[in-house]
Formats: structure tokens, C-alpha cells, sequence
């Protein structure tokens, strides 16, 4: 009995929900990269070591809405920790929910402080400050318009109109939904975002370098007096985003202030599909380029110890 609890993996998380949308932050157990760059590490992970993503974000110990948040080594002596985020399907870039729920759980931890630091991530270093034990910002990624009013014939809908941009990952937006964005209408949201996102695969509709455009986002008028849109996120895991999404904030920024129609450092207040909201700005970094800042809430919501039986036939998660 003593040699089969030896064997038993355990890998130690806090869980967190920002504005509705969960993260799990792994502080122990995780995998060895070595020391290459998080851009390196980052594929690293994904290549040799999905099954680990898996057994900690699918089911039967996570879902797919769940957002995973491995802390490595910095590379830089001036950042807090290196983070490299994923899904149950692939790495992400950045992540915008994810940055604000680390810092809540690193707070809870007791590792920092009320007040600001500098996060590594794969596309980048994020600025961030904790503001309180519940509520911090993000100054994200240099954030941009890729292409302006992109048509894609889809299934059932016909033809959609979007702009592809980036904020930490790519994005297809779409600001005139034929599906009203309210919270009674999730499963048509997921068939019609889900249905985009295959045109846009279908058609080779692509961004930079033919990078897929995994994230598709929809906008509406909001049902918060104080909100200026809601938006529904469909994420790269085939699931939606609970929170306003902060990639998806900064890259909606860059579009508004290529189009010239929100200034720099004004207050633009994001409604997510369950209604939890974000207040974001951005200044210019050029003449194409924004950077954003995002704020929001987060809180703690489990301490765990995972546990893998080599026995268990589903110890690498429940993949479809």
C-alpha cells in the first residue's frame, strides 16, 4: 500500500475566478523546461508535455473554460516570474483574466505586495499592479489592427464582417452580431462563434504569418448603464470567456482607436456576457499601436493538491 501512495503524482494549485472566468495557477509539480526563453519554454510545454495541461484543466479535475497558469523562471531579473498560460487545447500568448488572477494568487500566497510588477510572459513582458488583495491592473502588450473589415461567407448566417486584431492572441471581431449578446442566448452564441471560427479555417482567413485566429469575440450594447459594450468571447478552447477577456479588451481598444472613435487614456468600461466588467484605456505606442491597460477583480476561490493514480485511466483528463 505504501509503494502504490509513493507513486501517486501530486501537482499543487490555487484556483481563481476573475470576473466569472476561472484560473488555475500550478505552484508545484509542474514540468521542467529548462532555461530557454518563454517563447521556447512555452513550445515546449505544448509539444512534449500536453498531456500535463491536460490532466490539470480537463475534466475529470478541470473544464474547458478553465485557464492554466504554469510559473517558471523569469528570464528577466527584473520580473516578478515567468508565466506561461494554456488551455485544454494549446498555449496562449497572454492572457488577460489569468494575469489578474495570479497576481490575486500570489497575493494570497503572501509572495507580494499591494502595488506594482512586472510579469514574463512568451509575447512579452506585462506591467501589472495589485491595487488590493482583490483588485489589479494590467498594462498588456503592444496591442494592434491587423486587417480592417474582413468578409467571411458563413454557414447559416451568410456574410460576416470583421476585423482581425491582436491583443495577446488573435482575434475575428464582429460588432454587429445577428444573435443578440445576452446571457439566455449562450448555446446560439457558441454555434455561431464556433461556425466563424470554421469559415475562417475553411477559407484560410488567417493573421500574421498565417497564424490561426483562435479567438472570436462579439459585441452588443450593454445591459450595464456604466458599460460602453458586452461582449461574448468565444476562446481557442471552444468554450467562452466569463470574464470581459483582456486580450480581447485590448485588441477591441486597438480597433476604436485606429477608427479614431475612443480617445487615449478614456475610460472605456467592458460588460462580459454574465455581466462582470473590466475598466480598460490605452495610450498610443506609435501611429498603429496601442498599449492597454486593464482592470479588474479576482478572488481565490480553492487550494489544492491534484492527485494522479498511475492507475486511473483518465490520470491524463477526458479528451473528447
Amino acid at each position: 500500500m505504501e509503494n502504490a501512495r509513493s507513486a501517486i503524482r501530486m501537482i499543487q494549485v490555487i484556483d481563481s475566478h476573475t470576473g466569472g472566468e476561472p484560473t488555475r495557477v500550478i505552484t508545484e509539480g509542474g514540468p521542467d523546461l529548462g532555461k530557454g526563453s518563454l517563447a521556447e519554454r512555452a513550445k515546449l510545454l505544448e509539444g512534449e508535455h500536453a498531456d500535463f495541461c491536460r490532466s490539470v484543466l480537463c475534466e475529470p479535475r478541470g473544464y474547458d473554460a478553465m485557464v492554466g497558469v504554469l510559473l517558471v523562471a523569469p528570464v528577466s531579473k527584473d520580473c516578478l516570474t515567468g508565466a506561461i498560460f494554456f488551455n485544454t487545447s494549446q498555449n496562449l500568448g497572454m492572457c488577460g483574466h489569468a494575469t489578474l488572477g495570479l497576481l490575486v494568487t500570489l497575493h494570497h500566497q503572501g509572495r507580494i505586495s499591494v502595488g506594482n510588477h512586472d510579469i514574463e510572459t512568451p509575447v512579452g513582458i506585462v506591467s501589472a499592479e495589485l491595487l488590493d488583495a482583490n483588485t489589479a491592473s494590467i498594462i498588456n502588450v503592444d496591442s494592434y489592427r491587423y486587417q480592417k473589415n474582413v468578409v467571411v461567407e458563413v454557414d447559416n448566417f451568410g456574410a460576416i464582417t470583421g476585423d482581425i486584431a491582436w491583443g495577446g492572441n488573435w482575434f475575428f471581431l464582429v460588432y454587429h452580431s445577428p444573435v443578440a449578446v445576452k446571457s439566455d442566448n449562450i448555446s446560439q452564441l457558441l454555434s455561431f462563434t464556433s461556425a466563424i471560427k470554421s469559415a475562417l479555417e475553411e477559407k484560410h482567413i488567417t493573421a500574421i504569418n498565417g497564424a490561426p485566429i483562435d479567438h472570436i469575440e462579439l459585441y452588443d450594447k450593454p445591459q450595464n448603464s456604466k458599460a460602453h459594450s458586452k461582449n461574448f468571447v468565444l476562446c481557442s478552447s471552444g468554450d467562452y470567456d466569463r470574464s470581459p477577456c483582456g486580450t480581447g479588451c485590448s485588441a477591441k481598444l486597438a480597433c476604436l482607436a485606429e477608427d479614431g472613435s475612443w480617445p487615449e487614456n478614456k475610460e472605456w468600461v467592458q460588460e462580459s456576457i454574465i455581466g462582470s466588467t473590466y475598466a480598460t484605456s490605452y495610450k498610443w505606442s506609435d501611429d498603429k499601436t496601442i498599449i492597454p491597460t486593464i482592470t479588474g477583480k479576482a478572488f481565490v476561490t480553492s487550494q489544492a493538491t491534484l492527485m494522479y493514480d498511475p492507475l486511473d485511466p483518465y490520470k491524463h483528463g477526458i479528451v473528447p
